[in-house]
């Protein structure tokens, strides 16, 4: 995406409070000076149907069949995306520590996917939905999101575009430099420092 619209979706996530700064547990394992708390990105409907709608413009004429999303982070812009296309919605989930197609979902052999997420860092939990669905015979053909963390490095084995892209380092707990100055680390969603 260009650089102006990715600084105009940036101050949306400043204005709603969804761009922290301090020394965060990302989902990941892996710790950050930024956390981007998609959550309240997506509280307002206009907000995510604006994020949906462009992420939809990419794909307008691409052939998608349906829209899927990891739980939980990916389900709101999701299913904007799906509206934006006027496609399905459908999601995958851990269950006993493995993503699966659940809830009465399936997918079609050869069914035309594009998966949707709120942040990439690494990319674990796009591929773990992209794996379950194609365990189930469709075709993950794209992957998007609203915010690439990897600043283009992620890699989840098929093509994929975010709106913004950071460089926003992140580091294994035991080379944080916020550890080692001792500084309290906080999980996102908890109220307390992580121990």
């Amino acid at each position: 995406m260009n650089s102006a619209n990715s600084i105009n979706y940036l101050d949306r996530f400043r204005e709603r409070g969804a761009l922290l700064e301090g020394h965060f547990i990302l989902s990941s394992g892996l710790h950050s000076p930024k956390y981007l708390q998609c959550a309240l990105a997506l509280q307002q409907p206009a907000d995510a149907t604006k994020y949906g709608a462009a992420i939809a413009t990419h794909y307008a004429d691409s052939g998608i069949e349906t829209v899927a999303s990891p739980a939980i982070g990916g389900l709101v812009v999701g299913f904007a995306v799906a509206q934006a296309l006027g496609v399905r919605f459908i999601w995958t989930e851990r269950q006993n520590g493995e993503m699966t197609v659940r809830r009465g979902f399936s997918v079609s052999e050869g069914e035309q996917i594009l998966v949707v997420e709120d942040v990439i860092t690494t990319g674990g939990s796009t591929r773990e939905c992209i794996a379950a669905l194609e365990a189930n015979g469709a075709k993950v053909v794209a992957a998007a999101s609203i915010i690439d963390r990897s600043n283009g490095t992620a890699d989840v084995g098929v093509p994929r575009i975010s709106l913004v892209s950071l460089d926003v380092p992140s580091y294994s707990p035991d080379v944080c430099p916020m550890c080692a100055d001792g500084i309290e680390a906080i999980k996102p969603g908890s109220r307390t420092a992580a121990k």
